[in-house]
C-alpha cells in the first residue's frame, strides 16, 4: 500500500457509512460498492489531508491513482480524480499510458468524463502531439470510453476547439447505437453551441444525427430561444 495514502484511507475507512453505501451503490446500478460517504464530507476529507500532506510529486501521482483505482470503493477512484485534477497543469506526456488505463478500468460516466474532459483535456492542450497520437488510436478502438473521451475531451477548448476533428469524430461515431456514445455526441455540440450556434446548428442539420443526439445538442440553444421569446413577448 502507498505509504502517503495511508492517513486518507485511514480516515475514508472511519466515516463510512453502511445505509448511505447501499443507496449509492443501488444509484451507480450495482456495479460498484461505496464506503457510504456523500460527496461534500468526502472532498472535505481529502482536502484536509491534502492540506496536511500535500499532492503527491509528478513522478508519484500515476502510482497514487492507480493505487486508489484499484480499491474497491468507489469513492476512492472520486478522489484520485481530484487529486489529478491538482496536478493536471503538471502532468508529463508520459502519462498518457496511465491516462489510457484509468480510462479503461472500473469505466463508467462518472469517472470517465472527469478524466476525459479534464486530465485529458489538459493533457492533450499542453502537448498537442500527444493528443494527435492518442486520439488517433482512441478513436478506432472498441472500446466506448476511449471514443467517449476523444468526443469529449474539447469540452473546455471553448475558442481553442479543433471544429474539423470534432465533426469528423461525431460523424465517425454517429451510427454506433451505444447510448454514451450518443450522448456524447450532444454534449459535446451543446458545449459548442455555446461559442458558435451557426455552426452547431448547420451541423446537426447537415449530419444525419441520432434523435438522442440531436435533442441534447440543441438544448442549450432551445432554452435560449425560449428565453428570448419570453422576454419580446
Amino acid at each position: 500500500m502507498n505509504t502517503y495514502l495511508q492517513p486518507l484511507l485511514g480516515e475514508m475507512d472511519a466515516a463510512a457509512d453502511a445505509q448511505n453505501a447501499r443507496a449509492m451503490a443501488a444509484y451507480m446500478r450495482d456495479q460498484f460498492s461505496f464506503l457510504g460517504i456523500k460527496s461534500p464530507e468526502r472532498r472535505e476529507i481529502l482536502k484536509r489531508f491534502l492540506a496536511a500532506h500535500g499532492t503527491p510529486d509528478v513522478a508519484e501521482v500515476g502510482a497514487v491513482a492507480v493505487t486508489l483505482w484499484e480499491l474497491p470503493e468507489r469513492e476512492h477512484q472520486y478522489n484520485a480524480l481530484d487529486i489529478l485534477r491538482k496536478v493536471e497543469k503538471t502532468l508529463p506526456p508520459e502519462f498518457l499510458p496511465t491516462l489510457e488505463w484509468l480510462i479503461t478500468t472500473k469505466s463508467w460516466w462518472d469517472t470517465v468524463d472527469g478524466l476525459a474532459a479534464n486530465t485529458a483535456g489538459t493533457l492533450f492542450a499542453r502537448f498537442p502531439d500527444i493528443g494527435a497520437t492518442a486520439v488517433s488510436g482512441w478513436r478506432y478502438r472498441e472500446n466506448i470510453w476511449l471514443r467517449r473521451t476523444t468526443l469529449l475531451f474539447q469540452l473546455r477548448y471553448k475558442d481553442q476547439t479543433d471544429v474539423p476533428l470534432l465533426f469528423s469524430l461525431i460523424e465517425q461515431n454517429r451510427e454506433d447505437d451505444e447510448f454514451f456514445i450518443q450522448k456524447a455526441i450532444g454534449w459535446a455540440l451543446r458545449e459548442y453551441s455555446k461559442r458558435n450556434a451557426t455552426a452547431v446548428r448547420d451541423f446537426v442539420a447537415r449530419a444525419d444525427l441520432s434523435p438522442l443526439a440531436q435533442r441534447e445538442a440543441l438544448k442549450w440553444l432551445a432554452r435560449q430561444e425560449a428565453r428570448s421569446n419570453q422576454k419580446g413577448s
